[in-house]
């Protein structure tokens, strides 16, 4: 199935424009973190999985009034305590969080003093459906292992696709899955600067984005495969004509797959609830752009690599456009 016929788009030609829009998103993403840094001490809100702490899950049997709530914890002596509203409004669920203790023998304390609070200050019948704890130690531990997992995967699809590629389509690819994660990040520090609830890095949302990282590498392969396809048949034609035609090529591709699984995402971030919240966003975001980085930052930085090249050999550009694709495809 193909969406569109005989495509013949100037990607490369609006370059600057697509550098812009990078730019802008990332640098704005950088200055949210670095406000975020400078207020709470964290770049971007963290989840109990890493900052450490307690989180209570609590039913009520009537529908629960978030300030009375915050008014009963603060009178039970539990200062800046959290309150979110917790899936559906319908269930009556609420999830109350304690702030960071660095005494893990506190933690279990936390539920007992969430339950005396309502207990004595809010007069609605509870249950509690769930409780997690997690200690500072592990959860800077599970930060640390976080951080390792995506840089390691970046290094492996590295490697990938310098043997099977070469070295600069692998740069190019890595580059661009930086950047897709640059932005996604930083779309949580805005929401965190601007005291959106529910979206806070977790093990759920490190799991999204190493998910977009190989999206949207696998979007970038397929392009980067097209573009030395067609530097086998065209090895006379400029670089830049030809990964605007490759690009054009695969663009029908790109947005029934892309386009397909944002609806599916999409729908998983509004109906999915609350506990879903963060781990849809991160998708919906990556998969816009990541699909986005695929065509306006890997491709052209294939083409700016290689009009330095030639610029710095001094050799003309049709000689020098089949270098990057010279390598044939091991089977």
């Amino acid at each position: 199935m193909e969406l569109f016929h005989s495509v013949n788009v100037d990607w490369l030609g609006k370059k600057w424009f697509f550098l812009g829009f990078s730019l802008i998103f990332s640098v704005a993403g950088i200055i949210a973190m670095g406000l975020n840094w400078s207020h709470t001490g964290v770049p971007v809100p963290l989840g109990v999985d890493f900052r450490g702490g307690t989180q209570v899950q609590v039913q009520f049997s009537q529908a629960p009034d978030i300030d009375q709530i915050r008014r009963a914890t603060e009178a039970a002596g539990i200062r800046n305590a959290s309150v979110v509203t917790y899936d559906v409004a319908a269930n009556h669920e609420v999830l109350i969080g304690l702030p960071e203790q660095t005494n893990e023998s506190s933690l279990d304390a936390g539920r007992e003093q969430i339950e005396d609070a309502l207990r004595a200050h809010y007069n609605n019948p509870f249950t509690v459906r769930n409780v997690q704890v997690v200690g500072p130690t592990v959860g800077r531990q599970l930060e640390k292992q976080a951080g390792m997992a995506t840089l390691y995967s970046m290094l492996g699809m590295l490697i990938y696709l310098w043997f099977r590629f070469q070295l600069i389509y692998g740069v190019a690819a890595v580059v661009a899955c930086f950047h897709d994660t640059l932005i996604t990040v930083g779309a949580f520090a805005l929401l965190g600067l601007f005291g959106v609830t529910g979206m806070e890095i977790s093990l759920t949302v490190i799991a999204a984005i190493l998910t977009l990282v190989g999206y949207s590498m696998n979007d970038t392969i397929v392009v980067f495969d097209r573009i030395r396809e067609n530097l086998r048949l065209s090895r006379r034609e400029a670089l830049p004509d030809v990964v605007n035609r490759s690009i054009n090529q695969t663009l029908s591709r790109t947005v029934l797959t892309s386009g397909l699984t944002f609806l599916t995402v999409l729908s998983l971030y509004i109906f999915g609830g609350q506990v879903l919240k963060g781990f849809s966003f991160a998708l919906v975001v990556g998969i816009l752009i990541g699909t986005y980085s695929s065509i306006a930052v890997a491709a052209p930085m294939l083409v700016a690599w290689q009009e330095w090249r030639a610029n710095r050999g001094g050799g003309g550009q049709g000689k020098a456009a089949v270098l990057p694709a010279a390598r044939r495809a091991r089977v």
